[in-house]
């Protein structure tokens, strides 16, 4: 383990950083969600640019740092998909061989009709819709509609129940989400049941912040679970113990922001503990990418760098920062959904060597191996250790 004992894991939710050789098969060619950003002139990132964020394998946009403080490559998805729950199963060290399941064309009949009769809602659209948009399509019929919830999905893995909370509280309408979770397994087993609570009247309509996800459990044990078997600390800020369905973590502290997840990743750095914090900052992706809004993307990065820059003197000799994301979502590209892209991989600490190029990773499950190794952990599982590139 060395003289590292504290890794603060960060993952910025959908930062891609160009299309993967495979992107074309997804329908995301030509993607790239950092250059969008950068495209708008208002990004201003000097901290992960000091860290070596533009001196990353084929970035051909912003200036390269001539003295990079971190170690930084990019990573490959192995994982087939483009979603947030196998995005982080792989980045915990366990590689998806087979996609979670899509509904392109809404969920089949006898789903729908084994929702209605077990949450006892009658179900309004069933159809792809963005977030936003199916607010604005079906919420002033869900507001005429006695005993009912939206229903929607999207490109990916996910069976999302939209309600006013005027008329399904959100206790109640966690309550459905998870009866659902209860039976979409098997070959309907979806990445995530995702409770959409809203507020507001027609035409101003606007989604709550206490989104709440229902993952399925992961296939296998992952980095979280060798760690915590080894008495480590596992603490999850923000959706990341949703996303592993609770397993393997052993402190959980929810954020309704990015800023609230900054600020929780900020109090845990005073705190002694021995292991892994990892985050997960959604506001890229909810808020910016599957909006379409470069600018506020753009601004939200320059606000984490900002807030990265303040906690850089906070961090223990003993600590290891990484930071990386679990897809694309490209707020420049056709469509609202996510996108196959290469992720940033940018490493920090005191113990880490300066201007070290990682390269292309062949998977994002190298940062679980490496923390696996840097722990002392034998875990089975998948991805090549970097700890000998990173580590003085």
């Amino acid at each position: 383990m060395g003289s590292v004992n504290r890794v603060i894991l960060i993952i910025i939710d959908s930062l891609g950083v160009g299309a993967l050789p495979d992107a074309a098969a997804y329908g995301d060619a030509g993607s790239n969600t950092l250059r969008s950003c950068f495209q708008t002139g208002v990004l201003n990132t000097p901290t992960m640019e000091r860290f070596g964020l533009f001196n990353i394998d084929g970035i051909d946009f912003g200036t390269p740092h001539l003295s990079s403080v971190g170690a930084y490559g990019r990573m490959t998805e192995a994982s087939f998909g483009k979603d947030t729950t196998i995005g982080h199963w792989e980045i915990a060290g366990v590689i998806s061989p087979k996609a979670l399941p899509t509904y392109p064309a809404g969920f089949p009949a006898d789903i729908i009709s084994r929702f209605e009769s077990a949450a006892g809602y009658r179900v309004i659209c069933n159809k792809p819709f963005s977030g936003t948009e199916v607010l604005r399509e079906f919420g002033a019929k869900h507001l005429k509609t006695p005993k009912s919830v939206i229903v929607y999905t999207s490109a990916d893995s996910v069976f999302q129940v939209a309600a006013h909370t005027d008329v399904v509280p959100l206790e109640e309408l966690y309550r459905i989400c998870e009866l659902a979770r209860g039976f979409l397994v098997g070959n309907h087993g979806v990445g995530r049941v995702i409770a959409r609570p809203f507020e507001g009247s027609p035409g101003a309509f606007s989604r709550r912040p206490e989104r709440r996800d229902f993952s399925i459990a992961p296939p296998r044990n992952t980095l979280l679970n060798f760690l915590q078997q080894r008495a480590f600390a596992t603490i999850g800020v923000g959706k990341v113990e949703d996303i592993f369905a609770g397993s393997g973590i052993s402190k959980n502290y929810p954020a309704k922001s990015n800023m609230d997840g900054m600020k929780r990743i900020e109090a845990l750095l005073q705190e002694n503990f021995m292991g892994l914090c990892f985050a997960n900052l959604v506001d890229f992706d909810m808020m910016y990418g599957h909006r379409n809004d470069a600018v506020g993307y753009a601004n939200a990065l320059n606000e984490f760098d900002a807030w990265l820059a303040g906690i850089l003197p906070r961090l223990r000799d003993s600590d290891l920062l990484i930071i990386t994301a679990d897809h694309g979502c490209d707020p420049g590209f056709q469509g609202t959904d996510h996108t196959r892209e290469y992720v940033p991989l940018l490493v920090f600490g005191k113990q880490a060597k300066q201007g070290v190029n990682l390269g292309t990773r062949s998977s994002f499950a190298d940062v679980g191996k490496t923390i696996a190794d840097l722990f002392g952990l034998d875990a089975p599982i998948d991805g090549v250790s970097m700890l000998e590139e990173i580590l003085r």
